[in-house]
């Protein structure tokens, strides 16, 4: 047997013979024929493509691989959309048969105005028994899968809620109003609004929200709610720093306001769901999501890809890679998820390249692998991919990429529309290169396109040749690169940071290195340093010790490469302060920003500044609209050109050129 290619569709038939004309059903029976194949003859030399052709595969249960569905350097295996089709992966189903709300109980609780407008469907006589819980989430808890959600042509519905468009406030604690007292979580919180007595008994009421910090956010159950005195008391786990006066938050899962097009509601007792739609219904054009595991679940697989696929409709992540080596995601469009697109667990050289992934319900790429006690890198890629409207379930700490472990590579991604940060890591040696943000903080403060904090042993990462633009933020708003809590050892070098609150945050820590890099109208300040020292009776000096200790910082191979710990450790051995010391800025250019601001003592010891550039203007360094000039005398000694017309997407065989989106210019 020398078979080089199988196929299947939809409209296939699993005794079939898995050719061209006679293709399987499933991937399933797919992979079983290559496991025989293997145990007959081995794979051929070159490997062997699966070929999927157009249309939806209903996945009932993930497709999982484990490490006998390996290929080989020289025999990979390829799962593959034909070319010119669109395979879809579905974790959900078409819901069919809406009809006008007749039923007069539910008519009494809707709004008059959507009388006629808010259409029902029987999802038990369709088959659709699992509905899903809505369930405690947000920042610090785990990642649960969502409960059933709805999609009309493609893009996410909401959950009925109010306020419709915007969020309201806290107004009060039970005993205290003072917006500096924080409350305790099983006391709840105050709010005063008329609009509680329109309810009436509510079941399944959640409310979501910025509890105490506009970066911690958190989904609540409501058990009970008094109209008269607006006390609201939620069910534990409480939210994690309680309650505070004046914070932002929604009240949602009300079938009372179901009056926006594009709400929803599911009676979990009757099985139906209640749709106010923003457009006419039309066959395909209404889905919802069942399925709670992975889509795709890979399991120490090796040599095996994944390309030009559609991932969706599905309530938990669309794809988990644990261990294994070398699977690649190429050419994917991960979308309307309600989890994670890609999670990668261990193993090496993994890679998501050229993909597409957009309204997921938590964040779109986690990478961890590597050893940190050796410092050994797992090399896991995230390239060349487009990313957007995240978080649609949580907010805070769901990024477009995040890193843990040591060597992740994150380059040449474009990320945008996203409520929290877009990158952030742990760990030691990741490379950010080549990236572009955009909108990003959209809708938290005290955050930054960029993030990293606490922890002295995550040395040798690299942000390099990144144009972060436009970076939004609520309230204390943002530090486009944000180097938090004692950061130590990175090297920010040869970005664009144009159109943000603060370029750059050096909350204390050690031995960064921000060099050539242009900042570019930062209404607060290029760099901001706090120079604060780390003091032996705070309680993190404790925790960043334990941090060293774990991965054996203190230590070779740690402080042979980075000596500057070995200072750390002659300060915890004299159990004395953490200077804030170390900190280069050079050869910067600084245009309609004020170059350096710090509220605290201390700054000649904590930085050295030197060939900074300060007043120029942005006809100085620009030429055209996006085009930087190589001849301007505007830059310092020494400057290096930023390869400003590599960041970003690029074309490839995944993603033509004609996809590309245009240059953001610098207006």
């Amino acid at each position: 047997m020398t078979t080089t290619e199988l196929y299947v569709a939809p409209q296939g038939n699993d005794q079939n013979p898995g050719t061209g004309t006679s293709p399987f059903a499933t991937l399933e029976r797919a992979r079983d024929a290559l496991r025989e194949l293997k145990a007959q003859d081995g794979l051929p030399p070159g490997g062997v493509t699966v070929w999927l052709q157009g249309g939806i595969y209903h996945r009932t249960e993930s497709f999982s691989l484990s490490e006998e569905d390996s290929g080989t350097a020289e025999a990979p295996i390829v799962y593959r959309g034909c070319p010119g089709e669109e395979p879809r992966l579905v974790g959900g189903v078409e819901i069919t048969d809406f009809q006008p709300v007749t039923d007069p109980e539910v008519l009494k609780r809707l709004r008059e105005h959507v009388h006629g407008q808010v259409l029902q469907a029987d999802l038990t006589a369709q088959g659709i028994t699992d509905l899903g819980e809505l369930r405690p989430r947000g920042y610090t808890r785990p990642t649960v899968p969502s409960a059933l959600e709805v999609f009309f042509n493609g893009q996410p519905m909401r959950l009925a809620r109010w306020p419709g468009h915007h969020y309201t406030w806290t107004t009060g604690l039970p005993g205290d109003s003072d917006i500096r007292i924080i409350g305790q979580g099983e006391d709840g919180f105050l709010y005063h609004d008329d609009i509680l007595k329109e309810w009436g008994p509510v079941e399944d009421l959640w409310v979501y929200g910025y509890w105490v910090y506009d970066w911690a956010d958190g989904h609540e159950k409501v058990t009970s709610f008094d109209p008269e005195t607006g006390h609201i008391q939620t069910e534990p786990p409480y939210a994690i720093y309680g309650y505070r006066t004046g914070m932002r938050f929604e009240f949602y899962n009300l079938l009372e306001e179901l009056n926006l097009p594009g709400e929803y509601y599911v009676d979990r007792k009757r099985g139906r769901l209640y749709f106010l739609p923003p457009g006419e219904i039309t066959p395909g054009s209404v889905w919802v999501s069942l399925l709670e595991q992975p889509l795709l679940k890979l399991e120490g697989v090796s040599h095996v890809t994944f390309r030009e696929l559609t991932l969706e409709c599905a309530r938990g992540n669309g794809v988990e890679i644990s261990e294994g080596e070398q699977v690649t995601l190429a050419g994917c469009t991960l979308r309307n998820l309600g989890d994670w697109g890609v999670r990668v667990e261990g193993g090496q050289g993994h890679a998501v390249q050229s993909c597409e992934l957009h309204d997921l319900g938590e964040g779109a790429i986690s990478l961890s692998g590597g050893d940190l006690q050796t410092l050994t890198p797992s090399a896991h890629r995230a390239d060349n991919n487009h990313i957007h409207h995240l978080g649609r379930w949580c907010k805070c700490y769901t990024e477009a990429v995040f890193m843990s472990g040591v060597g992740q590579q994150v380059t040449h991604n474009f990320i945008h529309d996203l409520p929290h940060i877009a990158l952030r890591l742990t760990g030691a040696e990741h490379v950010m290169e080549f990236n572009e943000t955009r909108d990003v903080c959209l809708d938290t403060g005290d955050a930054g396109s960029f993030y990293l904090g606490r922890n002295w042993a995550e040395q040798g990462n690299v942000v390099r040749f990144n144009f972060f633009h436009h970076t939004a933020g609520l309230n204390w708003g943002t530090n486009v690169v944000y180097l938090d809590d004692y950061a130590a050892g990175v090297l920010v070098y040869g970005n664009i940071i144009f159109r943000g609150q603060r370029g750059l945050f050096i909350n204390g820590g050690r031995d960064h290195h921000i060099v050539n890099n242009i900042f570019i109208m930062c209404n607060e300040g290029a760099v901001r340093i706090n120079t604060r020292p780390l003091p032996s009776d705070h309680p993190t000096y404790e925790d960043m010790r334990q941090k060293m200790e774990k991965v054996g910082a203190f230590g070779p191979p740690y402080t042979d490469r980075y000596p500057d710990l070995l200072k750390i450790k002659q300060h915890y051995e004299a159990n004395e302060s953490i200077p804030t010391e170390g900190h280069v800025v050079a050869r910067n250019v600084v245009i309609d920003s004020d170059f350096l601001r710090t509220g605290t003592p201390n700054l000649l010891e904590a930085l050295a500044a030197q060939d900074n550039v300060v007043g120029v203007s942005l006809e100085d360094i620009v030429e055209g609209c996006c085009t930087l000039r190589a001849d301007s005398p505007a830059w310092p000694p020494g400057w290096e050109p930023i390869p400003f017309d590599q960041i970003g997407l690029y074309a490839d065989e995944y993603r033509p050129a004609n996809s590309l989106p245009r240059r953001t210019c610098f207006s």
